[in-house]
C-alpha cells in the first residue's frame, strides 16, 4: 500500500504531536508491585526533574509517585486530585503535596509555566529518580522528564 508524501507528513506531524503530549500513568492494578529497588539499573537520575501537566481531571482520583535518591529508598507520595481540577492547579496540587512531603532541605519544588511542576535536588544531595507510577484519575496526562 502506497502513501502521498503528504499523507506520510500529515501522519508524522500526529505523531510527534501526540508524543509530546505526556501519557496517563496506569491505574494501580497494572502499576506492578512497589516500583524498583534503589540502586536499581531500570531507574534514571538526575539532579532536576519537570512534570510536566497536560489536561484537567474528568474524575476524583490519585496520581502515585516514586522519588528515589542514588542509593536510597524509594518515598511513594500520593497525590488526591478532584474532578473538576484545571490543570494548572493540578500541577500546584502536585507541587504542594511534594513540598509537604519531601524534606525541603534536600528538595525545592517549584510550579513553572503554571502547568509545570520542577523537583529540584538542593546542595550535594544525591541525585534522584522520579517516576508517576500509577494514577486513578482520568484525563490527566503527565509527562515526567530530567531536565
Amino acid at each position: 500500500m502506497k502513501f502521498s508524501r503528504v499523507t506520510r507528513l500529515l501522519a508524522t506531524a500526529l505523531l510527534i504531536g501526540l508524543s509530546g503530549c505526556g501519557t496517563t500513568p496506569p491505574p494501580p492494578s497494572e502499576a506492578g508491585a512497589g516500583g524498583y529497588p534503589a540502586g536499581s539499573p531500570k531507574l534514571s537520575y538526575s539532579n532536576k526533574w519537570r512534570v510536566e501537566v497536560s489536561e484537567g481531571a474528568n474524575s476524583s482520583g490519585e496520581i502515585v509517585f516514586h522519588v528515589t535518591p542514588r542509593g536510597g529508598d524509594t518515598q511513594v507520595i500520593a497525590v488526591a486530585i478532584e474532578d473538576g481540577t484545571r490543570e494548572n492547579k493540578v500541577a500546584k496540587t502536585i507541587r504542594n503535596v511534594f513540598r509537604e512531603e519531601l524534606d525541603g532541605r534536600k528538595f525545592h519544588v517549584e510550579v513553572d509555566d503554571g502547568e509545570d511542576v520542577l523537583v529540584k535536588k538542593r546542595g550535594d544531595e544525591p541525585n534522584f529518580a522520579l517516576e508517576a507510577v500509577s494514577s486513578t484519575v482520568k484525563s490527566v496526562r503527565l509527562r515526567v522528564q530530567k531536565e
